[in-house]
């Protein structure tokens, strides 16, 4: 079965009782943002997913989408710089 993008998305999920509902990986008490700073921070995939054996590829690469789709759909307003 091909990975699409729905079924990368599917494993963030949500539980308000787990970090107070924030996105998380399949349930887990990992969260999207934790990866993301992982990566941003330098970590290799293979780190995290050797630190983190529950982990699989295809959750980082669900947290990398879904920060994606996040950003891709902001709108930015210019802010007037008082003088």
């Amino acid at each position: 079965m091909p990975v699409t993008n729905e079924s990368l998305l599917s494993r963030i999920t949500f539980d308000r009782n787990i970090l107070g509902g924030k996105p998380i990986i399949r349930g887990m008490r990992i969260s999207v943002a934790m990866i993301l700073e992982l990566l941003s921070k330098g970590a290799a995939m293979q780190e995290i997913l050797e630190d983190y054996p529950d982990l699989e590829i295809a959750d980082i690469y669900a947290a990398l989408l879904y920060a994606y789709r996040l950003v891709a759909n902001e709108e930015i307003f210019e802010r007037s710089v008082a003088s």
